[in-house]
C-alpha cells in the first residue's frame, strides 16, 4: 500500500460532508437513543451498553494497528508522527478496553450500534491511513509549537472527558437505569462536560498532526456531539426543576 494524497483529500472531504449532514439531522431532532428515546426498542433489536461500546470502538483500534502490520517495513518516523498515531490509539484503547466495563447505560439500538461501527472503521482507515503512509514531520516536529500546543488540548480534554464519564457513572447505583443531575467537575459550568472534554480533546489532536484527516474528524465530533450536549440541556431544564438555570450546554460561560 502506497500514500495516495487524492484517496486523502476524497475521504477527508467526505467526512467533512457527514459532519453537516449531522448537523442539519440532530441540530433539532437528537438521535434516539439513551435518555432521547421515545419508546424502547425491543429486547431483540439492542445490546447490553457495555457489549455495545466496546464493539462499536473497537474498530478505531483495530484497523491502525492493522495498517502499521501490513506496512513493510513499518513507517513510524520522527518521533513525533510515533506519539500522534499513540496518542490515537490510546484514547481508542480506553474507549474500548476500559469505558464499556464501567458504564452504566442503558441497552444500545443494534441500528445505531451498526453505523457506530461503520464509522469507526472509516474515520480509523483514514486517521491510521495518514499518519503510517503519508504524514511527514520534520524530525524537531515534538517541538513545535503546533505539536506541543496540540498535545496540551488532547491531554486536557481527555482528561476533563474520563473524569466527566467517572461522575456520571457515580450518579447509578448499580441496576439504576434513571438520570440524575450530574454534579462536580465541569458539570458546575455546562450540561455536556463529557461531550466538551472530547471535542478539546479532537481538536487538540488536530492541532497536533496539523492535517486535514483530524481537522475532519475534529469537525466531525463538533458537529456530531455539541448538538446532542444542547438537547441534554434541554432535557434537564424540562425535566428537573431545581435544575441550576445559570449552566450552559457546551461551552463554559458561553453556550
Amino acid at each position: 500500500m502506497q500514500c495516495l494524497p487524492g484517496l486523502v483529500l476524497a475521504l477527508s472531504s467526505l467526512l467533512g460532508a457527514l459532519a453537516l449532514l449531522q448537523l442539519s439531522l440532530h441540530l433539532r431532532v437528537p438521535s434516539r437513543y439513551g435518555k432521547h428515546e421515545e419508546r424502547p426498542c425491543p429486547p431483540r433489536g439492542r445490546l447490553p451498553a457495555r457489549c455495545a461500546w466496546f464493539l462499536q470502538e473497537l474498530p478505531s483500534f483495530l484497523v491502525p494497528a492493522l495498517l502499521l502490520a501490513l506496512r513493510s517495513p513499518p513507517r513510524l518516523e520522527p518521533l513525533g508522527c510515533r506519539l500522534l498515531c499513540c496518542l490515537f490509539c490510546w484514547h481508542y484503547f480506553y474507549r474500548t478496553f476500559i469505558y464499556p466495563f464501567f458504564t452504566r447505560g442503558r441497552p444500545f439500538p443494534l441500528q445505531l450500534l451498526f453505523f457506530g461501527m461503520l464509522f469507526c472503521i472509516y474515520n480509523g482507515f483514514l486517521q491510521g491511513y495518514y499518519l503510517i503512509y503519508c504524514a511527514e514531520y520534520p524530525n524537531n516536529w515534538c517541538t513545535d509549537i503546533r505539536f506541543t500546543s496540540g498535545l496540551l488540548l488532547f491531554l486536557l480534554g481527555m482528561g476533563i472527558n474520563i473524569h466527566s464519564d467517572l461522575l456520571l457513572r457515580q450518579l447509578r447505583k448499580p441496576g439504576e437505569v434513571t438520570y440524575k443531575i450530574p454534579q462536580g467537575g465541569l458539570f458546575t459550568y455546562v450540561s455536556g462536560a463529557n461531550y466538551f472534554g472530547e471535542i478539546v480533546e479532537w481538536f487538540g489532536f488536530a492541532i497536533a498532526t496539523w492535517s486535514l484527516p483530524a481537522f475532519a474528524f475534529a469537525f466531525f465530533t463538533l458537529c456530531c456531539i455539541g448538538p446532542r450536549a444542547y438537547h441534554h440541556h434541554r432535557y434537564y431544564l424540562k425535566t428537573f426543576t431545581d435544575y441550576p438555570k445559570s449552566r450552559k450546554a457546551l461551552i463554559p460561560f458561553v453556550f
